[in-house]
């Protein structure tokens, strides 16, 4: 599923239009975006937690030539499931 089908979805579920089922998924996108930058979480109970983690810098390795290359240090975004969401994906209830 793709943000298009998801809109389509939203759409039909909620018995509201198109740009009314983006607009409500770009602002959500967009609540999440805005506070994990500021190193927050967002949590969903039920759904999972979004968060910020921090990586260390590191050597890797290029793979076209196998010479060591270092790898700064940055932040990158996670998710963890909730459990309703492990049990429907695993379809227990």
């Amino acid at each position: 599923m793709n943000k298009a089908d998801l809109i389509d979805r939203v759409a039909s579920d909620a018995g509201i239009n198109k740009s009314q089922a983006e607009a409500a998924i770009n602002a959500l996108i967009s609540g999440i975006e805005g506070d994990l930058k500021k190193g927050g979480r967002v949590t969903l109970v039920g759904f999972g937690t979004f968060s910020v983690s921090s990586r260390k810098a590191r050597t890797g390795r290029n793979p076209q030539s196998g010479q060591p290359i270092k790898i700064a240090a940055k932040k990158v975004a996670k998710f963890s499931a909730g459990a309703d969401l492990k049990n429907a994906v695993n379809k227990k209830k």
